[in-house]
């Protein structure tokens, strides 16, 4: 099951900035999509784990991390940022082109993107997003999997994610770039004991 569609109609960044701020949507080719309420304590957990020791791996480094909510605009092309389609809101990216970084956010695939899937939004984060990641340009794909400890790893290759490295909660994984980082699987699942 998707995230609900704020409405049939297609929309912009322009419009997207005029919306309140208590209501957050994620765009996706045009399309609004209702981001779930808070997320859990348990989310948030591996979410604070993941990025400290990134934003810590990456101290001295070019690249920089994010965490949600950061808006991360995707355009089609050289379109005006009013009229961009696309804007997500992932759980962490992680830029090493800093040219891409504004004021608002960003304009451009990240390097790295890591979602944390809760069971609201994880058909929408394996499915329609990895298909945006791949289209976009996104090298590396993180889906992390708290109930199952696991996380499911898409890296791009030749334009496309290939097969999956699925690795449980347990010694440690980098991604390609920036290739400094190694995230401690056994701290993770030491998040989610407390």
């Amino acid at each position: 099951m998707g995230l609900p569609l704020r409405d049939q109609h297609l929309h912009t960044y322009g419009e997207y900035l005029s919306w309140p701020d208590e209501l957050r949507y994620e765009l996706i080719d045009g399309r609004a999509y209702a981001m779930s309420p808070a997320p859990t304590r348990r989310h948030q957990q591996v979410v604070g784990e993941l990025f400290r020791q990134i934003a810590n791996a990456l101290q001295g480094h070019p690249c920089r991390a994010y965490a949600a909510p950061f808006d991360v605009r995707l355009p089609r092309g050289n379109e005006a940022d009013e009229a961009i389609d696309t804007v997500v809101q992932p759980d962490i990216a992680v830029f090493c082109d800093r040219s891409r970084l504004d004021e608002r956010g960003a304009r451009g695939a990240p390097d790295w993107i890591i979602e944390v899937l809760s069971p609201g939004t994880a058909s929408h984060d394996q499915l329609l997003k990895r298909d945006l990641y791949e289209r976009h340009g996104v090298a590396e794909y993180w889906l992390v999997h708290p109930g199952d400890r696991l996380v499911t790893v898409y890296r791009l290759r030749d334009g496309a994610y290939g097969k999956p490295h699925v690795q449980e909660f347990a010694g440690s994984l980098g991604p390609t770039i920036p290739d400094r980082v190694q995230v401690d699987l056994d701290l993770l699942a030491g998040a989610l004991a407390d």
